[in-house]
């Protein structure tokens, strides 16, 4: 597997796929393309379907001189690599062919080709969360331990600045009010509901507070702001929502936090490697379905748990999102998305919780229920997946 690093990418919103991955790809090109007058930029499959809800067409035009580029629209074509393809052509003032380059958005901002995927470094031995856990018990070590030992003690400082990043988005979110970019015309909540957690009490207050957090995140990754891929843009708040609750509810140093975002981080990048966490490939269940599982594992672990009940309870994060779809209304990644994050967080604390309860043991393995997801993302019809050709796209108007 690669670096965890992979998994937690701080950019500007609202999709991983439609607008980081784009953007990457656009400014390669245009890099190895100065001298071109004229580029022509194909979108195809799922990307051309929501590119305009998920302002692919903006990043794009941005990357170069708007009188420059021409946008192609291909959304009943489907590349056979990947959903989210892009075809970028590059002419020259007598309309000759310079270059052409075919890439693909492959989920988490990520960018991919033959010659990118040849290039991709591995540095982590073990594929399978089964065999990690026996090395755990083989070594007297835990999840995060295996972490620093392949990535190194540089990646704490990284983790740290992803730390930062994720709570300067939360306090964002919290302060800004107003209306979200787009034709829903979406009122931001997280002030309110902040506003309303801290004058409630007990199990209601704490749970609050969790939805507060993770819509501060995913509101201000609506409105195109800065946050962090946990491990995608549409799922970017459930992460950040659990770690800081715990960490101001429980009073948790940062130290134990960036160990628990090494986990949750490895338990991205086991459903990265086995499954997918793409949204126009498996669904959302790959978003907001790993983002939960990954909550849960560090959450759990921040509580005391074994790498067992760690195991357990990412397991139990992404088993119970299976079959989710991803249909966002307009295109837009804020109906269903936002909410999504909110009750994604509160599952997460759950799954912890239950995890805990346990002695670590159960039938179902994490590594089960990647491919199960993997299996399922693939058996959903396509508009089911990112598309907004179904589900809610379809009925909510």
């Amino acid at each position: 597997m690669e670096s965890i690093r992979k998994i937690y990418k701080t950019g500007l919103g609202p999709s991983s796929s439609h607008t980081m991955g784009p953007r990457f790809a656009a400014e390669k090109f245009k890099r190895n393309n100065e001298p071109a007058t004229l580029i022509h930029i194909t979108l195809y499959g799922s990307l051309a379907a929501t590119g305009k809800g998920h302002l692919t067409d903006k990043v794009l035009r941005e990357s170069f001189p708007e009188d420059k580029v021409k946008i192609i629209w291909e959304k009943d074509t489907v590349l056979p690599q990947h959903p989210n393809g892009m075809k970028f052509e590059a002419f020259d003032d007598r309309n000759n062919l310079l270059d052409t380059w075919t890439v693909f958005s492959v989920g988490g901002g990520d960018i991919e080709d033959d010659e990118i995927k040849a290039a991709k470094v591995t540095i982590y031995p073990h594929t399978k969360m089964t065999d990690i856990l026996k090395w755990c018990q083989q070594n007297g070590r835990t999840l995060w331990e295996y972490v620093e030992i392949h990535e190194g003690e540089e990646i704490w400082e990284f983790l740290a600045e992803v730390w930062k990043t994720m709570k300067e988005s939360i306090v964002r979110g919290l302060e800004n009010e107003g209306v979200l970019p787009g034709i829903l015309h979406l009122p931001r909540k997280a002030s309110s509901y902040y506003i309303k957690a801290r004058s409630s009490a007990g199990t209601l207050q704490k749970r609050a507070l969790v939805f507060a957090y993770a819509l501060a995140v995913s509101e201000e990754n609506a409105g195109g702001g800065t946050i962090v891929t946990a491990p995608t843009c549409g799922s970017c708040g459930v992460v950040p929502a659990v770690m800081y609750h715990i960490q101001n509810t429980y009073t948790f140093s940062d130290t134990k936090i960036l160990r628990a975002l090494a986990t949750a981080a490895l338990i991205g990048n086991l459903v990265k490697k086995n499954a997918s966490i793409s949204g126009a490939q498996v669904g959302c269940q790959g978003e907001i379905g790993t983002a939960c599982s990954m909550a849960a594992g560090a959450a759990a672990q921040l509580f005391g748990a074994t790498p067992s009940q760690v195991e357990y309870a990412a397991e139990m994060g992404l088993e119970h999102h299976l079959g989710l779809t991803c249909d966002p209304v307009a295109g837009l990644v804020q109906i269903p998305c936002i909410e999504r994050n909110a009750i994604g967080a509160g599952r997460a604390m759950d799954a912890s919780a239950y995890a805990l309860l346990s002695d670590g043991h159960h039938r179902v393995s994490f590594d089960k229920t990647c491919l199960a997801m993997n299996q399922t993302g693939h058996d959903l019809p396509d508009i089911y997946k990112e598309t907004s050709e179904g589900g809610l796209a379809l009925l909510v108007k």
